[in-house]
């Protein structure tokens, strides 16, 4: 089930509670507070309240066991990134978007297999390239139009 359909936004709050549940898989109430008061600082009752907001969106899934709340995603961690990235990308011009990808790969660091991995991606890439990538913006909302119209 991927973020769309559930049709929901993320915070980064709600973003932090995932990452410890991702990790996990099937988590307890106590282990999340555990690591996000250590993390973030956070009191118990405000980590309860966004585990509360998950569930409400469909986010999370929760089951009483004995006394222990586990916790489980419904939604996958490489779905939610891959939703979050789509949504970035959306918010900006077509035309920057190998800029952004560049800049992004350049400021990170990539492992001697992703680094193989992004090579066989480009390659593939390389026989849908187009010569020019089109703008998608409404005049205003970027500068192309003052280059290229």
């Amino acid at each position: 089930m991927s973020t769309r359909e559930l049709n929901t936004y993320i915070t980064d709050a709600e973003w932090e509670v995932m990452r410890v549940v991702w990790a996990n898989d099937r988590v307890t109430s106590k282990k999340v507070i555990s690591v996000l008061q250590e993390k973030m600082g956070w009191t118990q009752s405000t980590i309860k309240t966004i585990l509360g907001r998950l569930v409400g969106k469909g986010v999370l899934n929760t089951e009483q066991e004995g006394r222990n709340f586990i916790y489980t995603a419904n939604i996958e961690e490489k779905e939610a990134v891959r939703d979050y990235v789509e949504d970035i990308f959306n918010r900006i011009c077509n035309k920057k978007v190998g800029n952004v990808i560049g800049s992004i790969i350049e400021d990170h660091v990539l492992s001697f297999d992703d680094i193989d991995r992004l090579e066989k991606i480009l390659e593939m890439k390389k026989s849908f390239a187009v010569e020019e990538v089109d703008c998608n913006c409404p005049e205003g909302q970027c500068d192309c139009h003052l280059h290229h119209h």
